[in-house]
């Protein structure tokens, strides 16, 4: 049974996904580079030291790849994120959770500083048993490393007990390295195609959507379920 909940924040409790997209874009313009937005934005989930390298040389990141991480950053704080919304019921399907007795993380690839300011803005502060962010690990998704400090500030539990939920193919392939089951969320804008190719074992269109459904169930959530079928079916016969 599902006992930890690890939550992606971009895409997956914050809709953010469009604005951090037109942000690497531009700062990629400053740097001479000409990208389409819709290739930045599907790239969007990984951190800047996995996104960047898909657009730049690394002799051309050695050269400015600081000061284009830098400008991005200070790009987006200074006009994207006053615009951002947390996607609705945030709040109310953290309430649920614990009022079930789960324990909740937050992994995002945000700097420390933004996500706090997600946390204000779904007004779901003091509601974690753990978070954190880029500035914890050296790798961001799809390496496992921002999911496995998450698992740390939960006390190691048995990853049996996990499920991670998240809006992007990283999200999934990072916690597939750990061996934790992602359900994935639609409200990022990634194709439901791709999230199942990823590995996630159920789809929601967003946190009202899975929270509509853990209401209607009894003593554990329908994915939950599917995630231990899943895993039987993976077993060697």
């Amino acid at each position: 049974m599902v006992q930890n909940v690890i939550f992606d924040v971009d895409g997956t409790l914050v809709d953010s996904v469009d604005e951090h997209a037109e942000a690497w874009r531009r700062a990629f313009l400053e740097f001479g580079r000409d990208v389409p937005f819709a290739h930045v934005r599907s790239q969007i989930g990984k951190g800047a030291d996995q996104l960047m390298p898909v657009f730049f040389t690394e002799d051309e990141l050695e050269k400015f790849g600081k000061e284009l991480s830098d400008f991005r950053s200070t790009l987006f704080k200074r006009e994207f994120m006053p615009k951002l919304r947390p996607f609705p019921r945030v709040r109310e399907l953290f309430q649920r959770l614990r009022k079930d007795g789960l324990r909740i993380a937050v992994a995002s690839s945000a700097k420390e500083d933004e996500l706090e300011f997600y946390l204000r803005l779904c007004n779901i502060q003091g509601m974690l048993d753990g978070e954190t962010s880029k500035d914890d690990v050296s790798k961001s998704k799809p390496h496992p490393d921002i999911f496995e400090a998450a698992l740390e500030r939960l006390g190691r539990p048995d990853t049996r007990s996990v499920v991670v939920i998240g809006d992007t193919p990283y999200d999934a392939l990072a916690a597939s390295k750990l061996g934790v089951p992602t359900v994935g969320m639609l409200c990022g804008g990634f194709p439901e195609e791709d999230l199942r190719t990823a590995g996630c074992r159920a789809i929601y269109q967003d946190p009202a959507d899975l929270l509509a459904h853990y209401d209607s169930s009894r003593d554990t959530w329908p994915w939950a379920e599917d995630a231990v079928a899943a895993a039987k079916d993976e077993e060697p016969r």
